[in-house]
C-alpha cells in the first residue's frame, strides 16, 4: 500500500502512481483551509510520536530477553576457581541508548552501551578528527577500535589481584546483531550462546517486565492493561491461570515471539559463520537435565579446567536454592529475579491463544530447534 507524501505548502498528496490510477473519474480536489491543514499536521505529528514510542518499547523488550538462563551460566562459570564472570557490562550494542533516562530511578541501569557512549562522545570524536596522531585516519574506525581497547582494559583491571586467569561478561541481546559486534571487537574471545525454548523465555520475560516498570523505578514500559494483569495474577496465581486468563496482552506475546525468533536465529547464523570454533551453543533444557556434563563442556570451551570434580563444585555453588533464599526449584516468587527455575513452565501458563500467536510468529524456529508443541 502506498503512503501519502507531505507537500511543503499543504496536506499530504498521493503519490504519482496512486494519482494516475484515479484520473478520469475523480472529483476536483477540495482546497483545505489553513486551520484544517494545521490540524492535519498536528494529527500526523501525534501519530509519528506514537510510532516512535512503540518502536522504543519493542527495542527495549528485545534487549531484555534471556536473562535468567544466561545468569545461571554466568554463575556456573564464576564459581570456577579460574574464571571471573560478571554481567551485564553492556560493552557492545551500537543501537542501545536510553533517551528516557531521566524517567528512570536507577543507580545501576546504564544510559547506553559503552560502544554507543564512545561513538556519541563529541569531544573525543573532535580530538580524533584533529589530533596529529589520528586525523589522517578513519574517525569512525578509530572510535570502534576503542570499544575493544576499553573493554579489555576494564575487564583485565578487574581480573588483577583476583587469583583468576579468565574473565567474561554476560552480554544481553542489545540488538539482533550482538554476535556481529562481539566478533568485530573481540577476535580472540569465546562466545557462549544460551538457547532456551522461546515460550519459556516469554514467560520469564513477562515477569521481568512486571518487576521493572518505570512506575516502580525500573527501565521498562508496561501498559495499563499489563499492570492490571500483574496485580490480578499476583493476588492468586493459581486461580488466575485456572480461569483461562493470559498473562500476556496480544501485542506483547507477538512482540516477545518476534524478538526471540529474530535474536536467536540471527545469533545462531552469525555465531556459526563468524566465530566458528569460538562459538558454543548450550541448551538451557540440557543444562538442567545434565548439569555436570554440560558445565564440563562449557568450561572446556572457555579454556578452564574441566575436570568432573570442579564442574560438580560449580553446579553446587550455582544451584537455584542458593540464589532464591532457600526457595526450592518449582516454587514461584513472581517478584524475584530467580523466579522458578523449571523447564516447560509455559505449558501451564500459555492459553490456546498464546500458543497459536507464538507459533504463528516463531513456530518455524521452534520446530527447527526441536521444541515440541507441548
Amino acid at each position: 500500500m502506498s503512503k501519502p507524501t507531505k507537500s511543503k505548502n499543504g496536506p499530504p498528496k498521493p503519490r504519482a502512481g496512486a494519482a494516475s490510477a484515479a484520473k478520469g473519474n475523480s472529483p476536483p480536489p477540495v482546497k483545505a483551509g489553513a486551520g484544517e491543514v494545521e490540524e492535519l499536521r498536528r494529527v500526523l505529528r501525534e501519530r509519528d510520536l506514537r510510532i516512535t514510542k512503540l518502536r522504543q518499547r519493542a527495542a527495549a523488550l528485545e534487549r531484555r530477553l534471556a536473562r535468567a538462563e544466561s545468569s545461571w551460566v554466568m554463575r556456573l562459570l564464576e564459581a570456577h576457581p579460574e574464571v571471573m564472570a560478571r554481567g551485564e557490562g553492556r560493552f557492545v550494542g551500537r543501537s542501545y541508548k536510553r533517551p528516557d533516562l531521566k524517567r528512570i530511578d536507577s543507580a545501576t541501569l546504564q544510559p547506553s552501551s559503552l560502544q554507543r557512549a564512545l561513538l556519541d562522545a563529541d569531544y573525543l570524536r573532535a580530538w580524533i578528527e584533529r589530533s596529529v596522531w589520528t586525523r589522517e585516519g578513519d574517525t569512525e574506525a578509530a572510535l570502534e577500535e576503542l570499544v575493544g581497547v576499553c573493554t579489555r582494559h576494564i575487564m583485565h583491571r578487574a581480573l588483577e589481584g583476583s587469583g583468576k586467569r579468565l574473565v567474561g561478561d554476560k552480554t544481553p541481546f542489545l540488538g539482533a546483531d550482538a554476535i556481529v559486534e562481539l566478533a568485530s571487537h573481540f577476535d580472540d574471545s569465546q562466545v557462549i550462546h544460551v538457547i532456551r525454548d522461546g515460550r519459556d523465555v516469554a514467560v520469564s520475560a513477562m515477569h521481568h517486565l512486571w518487576n521493572h516498570p518505570l512506575d516502580l523505578g525500573g527501565g521498562l514500559d508496561l501498559s495499563s492493561d499489563e499492570s492490571r494483569i500483574r496485580e490480578r495474577y499476583r493476588k492468586d496465581p493459581q486461580g488466575f491461570l485456572e480461569s483461562g486468563k493470559s498473562i500476556f496482552t496480544e501485542r506483547r506475546i507477538l512482540a516477545l515471539a518476534s524478538a526471540w525468533q529474530s535474536n536467536v536465529s540471527r545469533a545462531i547464523a552469525n555465531g556459526r559463520d563468524l566465530l566458528a570454533d569460538r562459538y558454543t551453543e548450550v541448551r538451557y533444557e540440557r543444562l538442567v537435565g545434565e548439569p555436570i556434563a554440560e558445565t564440563q563442556r562449557l568450561l572446556a570451551a572457555v579454556g578452564a579446567d574441566a575436570r568432573p570434580n570442579l564442574a560438580a563444585r560449580c553446579v553446587e555453588r550455582a544451584r537455584f536454592e542458593r540464589f532464591s533464599g532457600g526457595r526450592p526449584v518449582g516454587t514461584e516468587d513472581s517478584t524475584a529475579f530467580t523466579r522458578k527455575g523449571i523447564v516447560g513452565d509455559w505449558m501451564a501458563v500459555f492459553t490456546e491463544r498464546d500458543r497459536r500467536l507464538f507459533e504463528e510468529e516463531a513456530g518455524e524456529l521452534l520446530t527447527e530447534l526441536g521444541y515440541s508443541s507441548g
